[in-house]
C-alpha cells in the first residue's frame, strides 16, 4: 500500500472509488501484465508518454514557483530534473527497443488525451496552490506505483512488457511514489482543511478518469 491507510492518497483513492479501479484495471493495464497487448498499442502508448513527460516536466517547474518553503523548493526542483535528465533519458533508451527514436516521438502531434489531462495538471496548479497541483499530479506518479506493484505480483513467463513492469515495480519508484503520498500529507497539513476535501476529490478524480482516457488512446491504437 502507497502511503499511509489514513492518508490523503488512500482518502482520495477510496472516495474515487470506480473511476480509480476503471484506470488501473483498464485493459490497456491487463494487457501489459499477460503479455496480450498488441505492440501497436504500446509503441502509440510509449511517443505520448515522451510528450507526456515533457509537460510534466513543465508541471514541476509551476510547484517550484508555487512553493513556499524552501523543501517545498527543493523537492519540486529535485522532480523537474528526475524527469529532464533521468526519466526523459531512460524513457528514450528504453524506446529505442520497440524502434522508436526520439526524433521520431519529439515529431509526434501530442493527442487529445495527452493534452487533455497534461493541461489539466497545469491548470490546476495555475489556479490553485501547491495542494492542488500535487493532488492533480497523483493517479498518475502513485498511480503507475500501484500498478506496477500489482502487476509484479502476477508475472507471466515471456512477457515481451516485464522490463515496463519492473520499472514501475522497482525499489527506485516505488520510493519515488512513497514519497509523493508523503509530501500530499505534508501539503494537507499545511494547506488544507475539512473545507478542502470536496474540490480535492474532484480534482482526484477527474484526473483519474483522464488518466484512464490515455489508456484509452494507445488501446484504439492497437
Amino acid at each position: 500500500m502507497l502511503g499511509a491507510p489514513d492518508g490523503l492518497f488512500q482518502r482520495l483513492r477510496q472516495e474515487a472509488g470506480a473511476a480509480w479501479t476503471a484506470y488501473t484495471n483498464h485493459p490497456f493495464v491487463r494487457g501489459l501484465g499477460d503479455g496480450t497487448l498488441p505492440e501497436p498499442a504500446f509503441r502509440k502508448y510509449l511517443t505520448q508518454d515522451y510528450l507526456f513527460l515533457i509537460q510534466f516536466a513543465r508541471a514541476y517547474g509551476l510547484a517550484a514557483y508555487k512553493a513556499q518553503t524552501l523543501e517545498d523548493i527543493r523537492q519540486a526542483a529535485g522532480g523537474l530534473q528526475a524527469i529532464a535528465d533521468v526519466e526523459m533519458r531512460l524513457h528514450v533508451m528504453f524506446c529505442q527497443g520497440w524502434g522508436l527514436t526520439e526524433a521520431d516521438m519529439q515529431a509526434a502531434p501530442e493527442a487529445p488525451e495527452t493534452m487533455a489531462y497534461t493541461r489539466y495538471v497545469l491548470e490546476c496548479g495555475l489556479a490553485g496552490d501547491l495542494l492542488d497541483l500535487h493532488v492533480a499530479l497523483a493517479p498518475c506518479i502513485l498511480g503507475y506505483g500501484e500498478i506496477g506493484a500489482a502487476l509484479a505480483r502476477a508475472p507471466t513467463p515471456g512477457n515481451p512488457y516485464q522490463a515496463w513492469i519492473d520499472m514501475y515495480a522497482g525499489e527506485e519508484y516505488q520510493a519515488a511514489a512513497a514519497a509523493e503520498a508523503d509530501q500530499l500529507d505534508r501539503l494537507m497539513r499545511r494547506r488544507g482543511g475539512d473545507g478542502r476535501w470536496t474540490d480535492l476529490a474532484r480534482i482526484f478524480t477527474q484526473a483519474t478518469e483522464l488518466e484512464a482516457a490515455f489508456w484509452d488512446m494507445g488501446w484504439r491504437a492497437a
